[in-house]
């Protein structure tokens, strides 16, 4: 009698889905289509989340935790309540950067809990503990990770992903990766990241933008034994249908409080770098990662951050006049036929950095690019084209080690 309720739960929740996503088909199309003006292709691109008969089997008699927040959802469900209305065992929920529910700012800590919807407990995996220890995994057989990412290096979903694989692998637990779109895995662009600059904000030699999904990525952290010790993770990546690299996808929900549409989320990649330099990228206004500027600056446009509670408490140069501009770069067609980080606003904000503004770069920048070398070269005046054209040996490398990973043509 239970398995039938099980069963009929279950079939319930996949119509509802199913009907869900015929009303939010997901906006697509081919970069290549852009300058043609031709409108968005209607793809019924299906997410991994969303094949529960593909992986479902695999939770029989499994105690389960999540590593989910506010994008894991199943047609207008989240993830975590689908799950318990079709008798999944969820013992805790992980929490990565921004919190379970996506309403922390950015590196804020994130605190153990108990979610009030559901009562489940809340494990932090942002703070002290990045990487679940013995004792968090001690009651769970499988960890489930589903979080939209955005296709960028220093996006650090993508390092908590690591971490919950890398102790899965020490521990003997599986772990099953349901996989998005990439948004920005149209294009690879960017240095790839050298070892000596490692860290929670970049672990992989990867570039900035790798051109890969989260199970894509999966796969290669596995396949190239970049775990610590190189321990083999068990790992089931559940794709999703329908999906290109060469589709731009539109994300129905923001993935971190900061990149609230596309026009940021486009933007990201290149616009993230200025995190390392005395320029704001509008953290504290309306349009965070769509506006740059700092005090003292010439520039189209002003604005003043203002700390805004769970979104950017306290930004850089809070309640202080910036001078700079809108970056409109995602309004010219050849933005998405000719994608690559755009390195000209980070060498005109360096060009015009006057004595009175402070240093330029941080250190934090080493970090974000992954290399010291892009400092150096913005400082010695090289060409955006011979930046880039040093880049290029490895960008071949790393494409070439690519395509064993690729899920997705």
């Amino acid at each position: 009698m239970k398995k039938t309720v099980f069963i009929g739960v279950l079939m319930g929740i996949f119509v509802s889905c199913q009907s869900s996503d015929k009303k939010q088909v997901q906006k697509t199309i081919k970069p290549s289509q852009i300058e043609s003006h031709v409108s968005y292709n209607k793809e019924d691109i299906i997410l991994g989340a969303e094949r529960i008969a593909d992986y479902i089997k695999d939770f029989q008699n499994k105690r389960i935790a999540l590593v989910v927040n506010q994008t894991s959802v199943i047609g207008t469900s989240h993830l975590v309540d689908t799950f318990q209305a079709i008798g999944v065992n969820i013992k805790k929920v992980f929490a990565p950067e921004h919190g379970f529910r996506g309403n922390h700012s950015a590196g804020a800590i994130i605190s153990n809990g108990v979610d009030i919807k559901t009562g489940l407990p809340v494990v932090s995996l942002y703070g002290k503990n990045k990487k679940p220890t013995a004792e968090m995994l001690h009651d769970v057989d499988i960890v489930v990770f589903d979080i939209q990412d955005v296709g960028v290096r220093f996006y650090t979903y993508i390092s908590t992903m690591h971490y919950v694989m890398e102790a899965c692998a020490e521990l003997g637990k599986q772990v099953i990766i349901l996989d998005r779109p990439n948004p920005n895995g149209f294009y690879i662009d960017g240095p790839v990241l050298e070892k000596e600059y490692s860290s929670f904000i970049g672990m992989h030699p990867i570039p900035i933008v790798h051109g890969l999904t989260v199970g894509e990525l999966a796969l290669m952290i596995n396949g190239e034994r970049w775990l610590k010790g190189e321990v083999f993770c068990d790992l089931k990546v559940v794709g999703c249908k329908n999906y290109a690299h060469d589709l731009l996808y539109e994300l129905p929900i923001k993935p971190s409080p900061n990149l609230p549409n596309m026009n940021s989320i486009y933007l990201y990649p290149y616009l993230g770098l200025f995190e390392g330099t005395n320029v704001s990228v509008g953290r504290g206004t309306t349009k965070p990662f769509q506006i740059i500027g700092r005090p003292g600056m010439q520039g189209d446009t002003s604005f003043i951050p203002e700390s805004i509670p769970g979104v950017s408490d306290h930004p850089k140069y809070e309640s202080k006049e910036c001078k700079g501009f809108v970056v409109d770069d995602v309004n010219n067609p050849s933005f998405f036929t000719n994608g690559g980080l755009n390195l000209s606003w980070l060498k005109l904000f360096y060009d015009n950095n006057s004595v009175n503004e402070g240093e330029y770069f941080k250190s934090f920048i080493y970090k974000l690019c992954g290399t010291k070398s892009l400092k150096t070269q913005i400082e010695q005046g090289l060409s955006e084209e011979k930046i880039k054209e040093s880049w290029q040996e490895d960008l071949d490398k790393y494409k070439e080690m690519r395509k064993k990973y690729l899920l997705y043509p």
